[in-house]
């Protein structure tokens, strides 16, 4: 009776937490994927002070007996199920694996381990709060979640179906999960893995000091001998993002193009239909996670300029996007890109110097709307900052009153992100006509400032990344239902989803690997080669080799990877290529417009097309830095 009074009170929290439709949203994403698991996880935000409020009993056992807890909460989920037809591929009770997320612990001295008190208490498996200083950790590896078990006997009824599950347990180690001695209950016959249907997850171990034993580093002696010891913790599923994009990244993981494709394919469905402006939101994305100070060098921006002729959709679409992360500056026309320099207004004869939009946006991005709407010093100003990534200001000792003058140099470390007009009436009256082919005219703006940019993106409605029947479609939908959710991928990933993925995204380290380091560099080389001529030198930057780094790691962070393989160099290159095209025209490396995204990302069927497509784009490619790049070495992958 005490446990059936449980699993009531769980189900009334559920109910008014909005836990329980949380977890029928997660069970028809379950059931929408059409694939069966050993075991299907979900994550159960808990209140405890809202829980011991409702029932003190269910409440004590969250707190110090969570592993029963769970399986109570498991038994309300899997009857949830069975009651309302949620997941017609979920058998058994144990495929349920519940993981209690707690919001706090009771500020109590019991709820809080501190290694350096005593008495210890190591036999308690419960919730505990630490706070300490991390010495070491390892590279996150692979541990298996759930697996599924078959009686080795065809004759035997439990060679079938879901009865023997296992699932991991805080504190179990990968041999107490998965093992080979396991006896059918039935028969006594060995039991043996079906290995597809095993579920992994991601654990890192990390050992941990409390912050008291930094005086053993300090120096700190008061005449007392002590010592201090680690503590070692084994963090599972360590990647903080969402569930959902969880999944999706285990089913894509054949494929080392599908996950970013299907990214930009969903991505601000709230603004976009889904599909359309694919390009444009695949570098966006790009330039959201490549853009931080993670490691205080100047090179971590991606900046992007887009010719349009719907700059009212555009300017929506990217101010949504740079509120997915912190410090994203939508910069108000009436103010400063940079620095400026200004009297003190309290008096006190002191220089004051105001940040402007650009400082702000450290480590994000500073979004500065139509190019046409800055005069031509700002815009000259603007270049000579993204080729030099700083800003020097000049502080004149005669205007302020001081003796000498002084100057002070700022670091600018955020991405810009800009768009032009390709309909403005000045623009139609000047427009070349002996533009090369696949180039844009791109007269209006200075030559030397578009080129700054690392990215130059085309879209306009005979771009085919602007659909625009769907777009109509849309905005009238829209307009009817400003706050609904048009679309199944607005419901499965949300904005939340996107913002810790994005966040989680910037934070990794990456490296490159050889033959991705050989590519990007062996296209750089051939590029350049192709276009440079006797008059007026080579048309690619200084920066152009910084770019193609910048655009490789970029695609490896958004795939969550760290290190950066040859499929990244490969978008790389398309986008940078794509890029030099609308600058300067196209060459031999002739890269169509939608290289990117040849096919519109239907289903299934039409990502694999693409990737058989890019793998052919990657053979022209290696083909192109053959022929082209001079002293460089393409090695195939059999090799």
């Amino acid at each position: 009776m005490s446990t059936l009074k449980m699993k009531e009170a769980a189900l009334i929290y559920l109910d008014k937490s909005g836990g329980l439709q949380k977890f029928i949203d997660d069970c028809k994403y379950y059931n929408d994927l059409k694939q069966s698991y050993a075991v299907y996880r979900f994550n159960i935000l808990i209140n405890p002070s809202d829980v011991v409020e409702l029932d003190t009993e269910l409440g004590n056992h969250i707190l110090h007996q969570p592993l029963e807890a769970s399986q109570v909460f498991q038994s309300v989920c899997f009857i949830a199920v069975k009651t309302l037809s949620l997941m017609g591929q979920l058998q058994t009770e144990n495929q349920i694996n519940i993981v209690l997320k707690l919001t706090h612990l009771p500020p109590l001295p019991s709820y809080s381990l501190d290694f350096c008190e005593f008495p210890h208490d190591y036999t308690s498996q419960r919730f505990y709060m630490m706070q300490g200083i991390v010495i070491a950790m390892t590279t996150v590896t692979k541990y298996t979640q759930g697996a599924r078990f078959l009686c080795s006997d065809e004759a035997c009824p439990l060679s079938k179906g879901f009865q023997y599950i296992r699932v991991h347990v805080p504190g179990a180690t990968e041999s107490a999960t998965i093992r080979n001695d396991f006896l059918c209950n039935l028969c006594s016959s060995s039991l043996q893995e079906d290995r597809k249907f095993r579920v992994l997850g991601d654990k890192q171990i990390v050992e941990i000091i409390p912050a008291k034993a930094l005086h053993a580093f300090q120096g700190y002696s008061n005449k007392q001998r002590f010592r201090f010891q680690s503590l070692t913790i084994f963090l599972r599923v360590p990647s903080g993002i969402s569930d959902s994009f969880r999944c999706l990244l285990s089913l894509t993981s054949s494929s080392c193009w599908k996950f970013t494709a299907i990214l930009a394919n969903i991505f601000a469905s709230q603004i976009v239909p889904p599909g359309t402006y694919n390009l444009l939101k695949l570098c966006l994305l790009m330039s959201l996670v490549q853009t931080s100070v993670r490691n205080k060098e100047l090179e971590d921006s991606l900046d992007i300029l887009i010719i349009t002729s719907d700059t009212l959709l555009v300017d929506r679409l990217l101010n949504f996007s740079i509120n997915l992360v912190p410090r994203g500056i939508r910069h108000p026309v009436s103010a400063e890109i940079f620095p400026t320099v200004s009297r003190n207004k309290y008096g006190t004869g002191a220089v004051s110097v105001q940040a402007g939009s650009a400082l702000l946006a450290k480590g994000s991005i500073c979004f500065i709307g139509d190019l046409a709407s800055h005069k031509k010093d700002k815009l000259e100003q603007l270049q000579s900052v993204m080729e030099s990534r700083s800003i020097t200001v000049y502080i004149s000792g005669k205007k302020f009153g001081d003796d000498i003058d002084q100057q002070m140099t700022f670091p600018v470390q955020c991405s810009f992100w800009s768009f032009v007009d390709l309909d403005s009436s000045s623009r139609r009256n000047t427009q070349k006509t002996n533009t090369l082919i696949g180039q844009m005219d791109c007269s209006l703006i200075p030559a030397n400032l578009v080129e700054a940019f690392g990215l130059l993106i085309n879209c306009n409605e005979s771009s085919p990344c602007h659909p625009f029947l769907s777009n109509v479609q849309h905005t009238l939908k829209k307009a009817i239902d400003p706050e609904g959710l048009l679309y199944v991928a607005s419901k499965q990933f949300t904005t939340e989803d996107f913002e810790k993925l994005l966040a989680f995204a910037k934070n990794l380290n990456v490296e490159f690997s050889l033959e991705a380091e050989r590519m990007i560099h062996g296209y750089y080389l051939a590029s350049r080669r192709i276009r440079t001529d006797s008059i007026c030198g080579s048309k690619l930057s200084s920066s152009a080799l910084k770019y193609l780094v910048s655009l490789s790691e970029a695609h490896a962070r958004l795939n969550l990877r760290t290190k950066v393989i040859k499929e990244d160099a490969l978008i790389a290159a398309l986008l940078f290529e794509t890029s030099l095209t609308l600058k300067y025209g196209a060459t031999v490396f002739c890269v169509a417009p939608n290289a990117v995204f040849p096919f519109e990302l239907y289903n299934e069927e039409y990502l694999e097309k693409r990737d058989i497509y890019l793998t052919q784009c990657q053979q022209q490619l290696l083909q192109f830095i053959a022929t082209y790049g001079p002293g460089t070495t393409i090695f195939a992958s059999d090799e």
